[in-house]
C-alpha cells in the first residue's frame, strides 16, 4: 500500500462553540496548535480571530488501550454454533484458522483499513497488542519485525496514533506446556524477543510511535521468562498483559500455583501505574482492590466480552476505590466508542436490575463520567500525551455534527450522554490527530484506496 505520510503543517487554531476541558465544558473556545501538534493555548470566551471553526461541540478523542487488528479479519465468522457448548475456546479455533492464512500485506491492509474505522468511530490512537510474528509455517521473516513494521504502515496510511506493544509468547498453557500447531506464528524465545525489540525501537522512533511491550498472558509466559524480559527490556513505557478473561483460566492458575491469576500477578510482579491489566473479568473483590491501590488499569473490551461470552467485569464495584479503566475493541466486532462504552454501563445495569450504574454520584451524567473516566485511563495505558484539550497535549480532537438535531440542542454533558446512549459513530464528523485532519465530514482522504486493498485481502483469505 503507499505511504501516504503527511506534512506538518505549520501553526494553526480551531474554534468551538462548545469544547470539553479538563475542568469541565467551556463556550466559544480557542484552540491554539503548533507544528508539531501539540496544544500551544486554549482560550475560553473568545472571538475566533482568523481561527477555523469546528462544524459542532469539540472533545478529546478517544484512546483505544487494546487492538489484535488481524482479528477484523473474522468478524462475523464465529456466530455459528458448534456441536457442544460454545465458549472463548471454540471461537479461538476460528481466530487460529484466520491467522494461519493472513500475508504481510493482508495483514496492513486489514489494519489500515480498521484503524480508519476506528477513527470513524471517534478514536485518536490505539495501542496494538501485537503476536502476530511470523510466517505461516512460523519461520522468521527475512526481516523479523516485517509484521510489526507492517502495523506501524497501517497506522502511518490511516494517521491514528500508535503505541506498539510487540507480544512475548511462548507457551499454550501455565506451567510452560508446549504451544500447538495454531500457535506456531506467534512464539518466541528471550533472545528472539530481545531482538525484535531492539530491531522495532528505531523504528518506532522515526514514525513517532510509542513502544511498550506485553505478556500474552500466564498462560504463555513463564515466571522465569517475564522477570528476564522485565529486566532487559523498557524500565519505562506501557506494560500489558491478557489476565483473568474466563473462567477456566482462573481454574487453570488454581491448579497451577493454587492462586487465581490476578491474585498469582499481584503476588508475584511488580504491578504499578505501567501496567495495563487486560479484561480482569473474573476479579474478586479482593483482586479488585489490590488493582485499584496498584494504579494499574483495568483494560476493559465490553463489546468483544460480550460477542466471546466471557463475563461481565464489576465495574461498580471498582469505581467505587477510584479504580481506573479504559477501553479497547480487542477483536473488533464492532469498532466504536459508542459501543465499547454503552455495553460497559449496559452490562453493569443488567447484572444489578438498576439505571446509571457508573455515574460518580448523584445527579451526575453517566456518559460524561465514564467518557473522562476512558479518556485519563486510555492515555496512562498508551502512555501518551493525549485525552485532554490542555496545553502540552497532543491536539487529537474529535468533533461532533452540529447539524444533527439532538447536536444542535444539546449542552454541556448533555452533548456527551446523547452521543453515547442516543446517536452513536455516525454523529463524528471530523477528528484530528495530532494536528491533523484525519477524518473530515465522515470520510478519509485515503477511503477509496484503503477500501480497495482491503477488499482484496478479505477476498484472498475467504479462497481459503
Amino acid at each position: 500500500m503507499p505511504d501516504f505520510r503527511p506534512q506538518l503543517q505549520s501553526n494553526h487554531s480551531l474554534y468551538a462553540s462548545q469544547a470539553l476541558l479538563p475542568d469541565g465544558w467551556a463556550r466559544n473556545v480557542r484552540i491554539e496548535i503548533d507544528a508539531s501538534g501539540r496544544i500551544g493555548a486554549v482560550t475560553p470566551d473568545v472571538a475566533p480571530d482568523g481561527a477555523e471553526i469546528a462544524a459542532g461541540p469539540v472533545l478529546p478523542a478517544m484512546p483505544n488501550l487494546h487492538s489484535h487488528a488481524f482479528q477484523r479479519a473474522m468478524s462475523g465468522l464465529a456466530e455459528v454454533s458448534g456441536a457442544g457448548s460454545d465458549s472463548f475456546w471454540t471461537w479461538r479455533e476460528e481466530m487460529y484458522r484466520t491467522v494461519g492464512q493472513i500475508t504481510p500485506e493482508d495483514a496492513e491492509a486489514i489494519a489500515t483499513r480498521l484503524y480508519v474505522d476506528l477513527l470513524k468511530a471517534g478514536f485518536g490512537s490505539i495501542a496494538e497488542f501485537h503476536y502476530l510474528h511470523h510466517d505461516k509455517d512460523g519461520a522468521l521473516f527475512a526481516d523479523r519485525a516485517e509484521m510489526a513494521k507492517r502495523i506501524l504502515a497501517a497506522a502511518r496510511t490511516s494517521g491514528i496514533g500508535m503505541t506498539l506493544l510487540p507480544v512475548f509468547y511462548a507457551h499454550a498453557n501455565f506451567g510452560g506446556v508446549a504451544p500447538h500447531e495454531g500457535q506456531r506464528r506467534f512464539i518466541h524465545d528471550i533472545d528472539g524477543f530481545q531482538r525484535l525489540m531492539a530491531e522495532l525501537a528505531p523504528a518506532c522512533a522515526a514514525q513517532g510511535a510509542t513502544l511498550g511491550y506485553a505478556f500474552h498472558s500466564l498462560r504463555a509466559a513463564t515466571p522465569e521468562e517475564m522477570n528476564t524480559l522485565m529486566a532487559s527490556l523498557l524500565k519505562t513505557g506501557p506494560l500489558h498483559i491478557h489476565i483473568a478473561e474466563q473462567q477456566k483460566e482462573v481454574d487453570d492458575s488454581l491448579a497451577w500455583s493454587g492462586k487465581r491469576p490476578m491474585q498469582w500477578l499481584f503476588d508475584h510482579m511488580p504491578v504499578d501505574e505501567r501496567w495495563c491489566l487486560i479484561h480482569a473479568t473474573h476479579a474478586d473483590p479482593s483482586e479488585l482492590q489490590r488493582m485499584a491501590a496498584s494504579g494499574a488499569i483495568a483494560g476493559l473490551c465490553p463489546a468483544t466480552e460480550a460477542n466471546l461470552g466471557d463475563g461481565i467485569f464489576d465495574a461498580v464495584a471498582y469505581r467505587a476505590q477510584s479504580g481506573r479503566f479504559g477501553i479497547g475493541t480487542d477483536s473488533h466486532v464492532s469498532p466504536s466508542v459508542v459501543d465499547e462504552l454503552r455495553t460497559l454501563e449496559y452490562s453493569q445495569r443488567l447484572r444489578d436490575e438498576k439505571r446509571n450504574r457508573l455515574a460518580n454520584g448523584p445527579h451526575r451524567s453517566v456518559g460524561r463520567d465514564i467518557y473522562d473516566a476512558a479518556l485519563a485511563g486510555g492515555a496512562q495505558a498508551l502512555g501518551q500525551p493525549i485525552g485532554a484539550i490542555a496545553p502540552g497535549k497532543l491536539a487529537s480532537l474529535v468533533v461532533l455534527d452540529g447539524d444533527d438535531a439532538f447536536m444542535d440542542s444539546a449542552k454541556d454533558d448533555a452533548i456527551v450522554d446523547r452521543w453515547l446512549f442516543a446517536l452513536g459513530d455516525r454523529t463524528v464528523r471530523d477528528v484530528m490527530v495530532e494536528g491533523q485532519w484525519r477524518i473530515r465530514n465522515g470520510r478519509h482522504d485515503q477511503d477509496d484506496i484503503i477500501n480497495a486493498a482491503f477488499k482484496t485481502a478479505i477476498r484472498n483469505l475467504a479462497r481459503h
